[in-house]
């Protein structure tokens, strides 16, 4: 949701828009919760589903763009800059990320435990078991939401156990992303 939030936002709010991609979002959410005259603490679905509703108000995106010129100006003084700010604070989240699965790698190899690989293989031989079974064998009445409710909590621990043991993708789109942002490289003649 906050990725539709902020892509809502950005044509009336730029400045709110950028901080609801960093560590200032809670504030982003804050000015947009007053502008649209929500309780505090209602969150960036709520905003969402106000804009969806058509509570998008002259009087609405007044308010918006007054808090989004005083956090604009807010930052200018301080001397902040939100790009810089939040691609340290993806840098920081994708950093931990790592240094998480890591020590948990490292932990494994330390300890000799048994315990990742066979939760591992019993993830991945209920998931594709579960799976085989929904392709060949009519459920019994009644069990279809129960067995499909099992096989996505079996999806998402499959996907965690391959994440962990072969690496995840978001390393790999930020490294692109990063790329794509660097200044491009002239041989010399």
């Amino acid at each position: 949701m906050a990725n539709d939030l902020k892509s809502l936002v950005a044509t009336i709010a730029p400045t709110i828009a950028t901080m609801l991609g960093g560590p200032f979002a809670g504030t982003a959410v804050t000015a947009l919760e007053t502008a649209f005259g929500l309780q505090s603490g209602a969150g960036p679905d709520a905003i969402v589903q106000a804009v969806q509703a058509g509570n998008m108000t002259p009087e609405v995106i007044a308010a918006m763009r007054a808090a989004d010129q005083k956090h604009a100006e807010a930052m200018a003084q301080q001397g902040i800059d939100l790009e810089k700010m939040n691609l340290a604070h993806q840098e920081l989240l994708a950093a931990t990320d790592a240094n998480d699965r890591n020590s948990a790698r490292q932990r494994e190899m330390a300890v000799k435990d048994w315990a990742p690989i066979l939760l591992a293989a019993g993830t991945t031989v209920g998931f594709f078991g579960v799976l085989i079974s929904l392709l060949f064998i009519e459920p019994p009445p009644g069990s279809k939401e129960v067995l499909f409710t099992m096989l996505g909590a079996l999806s998402g621990a499959w996907v965690s156990v391959v994440s962990y043991y072969f690496g995840s993708s978001s390393g790999s789109a930020r490294q692109t992303e990063l790329l794509a942002q660097a200044p491009a490289i002239v041989k010399p003649n």
